[in-house]
């Protein structure tokens, strides 16, 4: 995982007032809950004192109470009742649990993995879908790491074979470029495959960047598809260990506002974007290994070269952000 940077992680409806959610996020135990003004909160889901899991627990005045013997925890993380020692004892440090920092936006819950100063006010999302009328969600769970479904997203080669019966229809073999560049750290891709007729495929470099870029991703695991002006589809990759990830996909509208139009538009494109994503998951799900790296024993072509810069500016926020994380 990359460190010091936010993450969704999960959707607003997911976390309840008064019951804990234990979830695995980005390798860790988490546990989320709400106090009474509706903030999220997160902490590790282990007791201080012997281990067990908070999530079994209860919300008790907005702290979080271990099922075994009862310690408290506030939003914080700081322990706060040890009832076995009595009220007035004072509650050494070595009890306190750590929390994450959390926002709340655009209907999902992120969580700021690592040093809480080095915080940004900067969420990975694509706020020009606000003002789209609706979305609907898929959620599904992919055995491989986050890299690897993040590069499926960027790989503009596989789409005649694994969609040849959907998106990839039309045999568009050849690959011309593609442009690929990083603006305002957003990595736009152009796509511009066509029919294999004897031609050599053509550089990035002779290629017009004709906008909009029909794919962009943002750091960490944020990804966009424009299918139209009206039609976009969004996608958080979360990861949940190195060898599984959990997607949201969504599927934003701006077709309709009326109420059946609108849910009919939703529930097609929720089908479509399942069928879609079963033609990727069944292969990347095949590959070895379960993690990219920029350097591997991968033999890589140009049409490739989204993945490339993905994997190079992957390593280099590892590098900066990963250094210290031990120390």
């Amino acid at each position: 995982m990359i460190y010091n940077q936010w993450y969704p992680v999960l959707e607003s409806k997911e976390v309840k007032f008064g019951k804990p959610l234990g979830i695995k996020r980005l390798g860790e135990r988490l546990v989320f809950f709400r106090k009474a003004s509706n903030e999220v909160v997160c902490l590790y889901d282990r007791c201080t004192h012997r281990g067990a899991s908070l999530s079994h627990g209860k919300i008790v005045d907005d702290h979080i109470q271990c099922p075994f013997h009862g310690l408290e925890f506030d939003s914080k993380g700081k322990c706060v009742k040890i009832p076995a020692n009595g009220f007035q004892q004072e509650i050494p440090k070595r009890y306190d649990n750590q929390s994450f920092l959390t926002f709340e936006k655009n209907d999902f819950i992120y969580i700021f993995y690592g040093e809480a100063e080095k915080a940004t006010e900067s969420l990975p999302y694509f706020d020009e879908v606000e003002d789209f009328y609706s979305y609907s969600t898929l959620v599904d769970y992919w055995n491989v790491h986050y890299s690897r479904v993040i590069e499926n997203q960027l790989d503009v080669v596989h789409l005649p074979f694994i969609h040849r019966t959907t998106i990839g229809r039309g045999n568009k073999t050849l690959v011309n470029g593609p442009v690929a560049k990083w603006i305002d750290d957003v990595l736009n891709i152009w796509v511009y495959n066509e029919v294999d007729e004897g031609q050599i495929p053509k550089k990035a470099s002779e290629l017009q960047e004709e906008p909009p870029p029909q794919l962009r991703f943002k750091y960490p695991n944020v990804w966009l598809n424009l299918i139209s002006k009206e039609i976009k589809l969004i996608i958080a990759f979360v990861p949940i260990d190195e060898e599984n990830t959990k997607l949201y996909m969504r599927y934003y509208q701006k077709i309709s506002k009326v109420p059946l139009l609108k849910g009919f538009i939703a529930w097609t494109g929720k089908i479509g974007s399942y069928v879609i994503e079963r033609q990727d998951k069944r292969i990347v799900e095949t590959q070895l290994p379960k993690r990219s790296d920029l350097k591997s024993d991968e033999n890589l072509i140009p049409g490739d070269r989204p993945i490339v810069m993905y994997r190079a500016k992957r390593e280099e926020m590892i590098r900066l952000n990963n250094k210290n994380k031990s120390e």
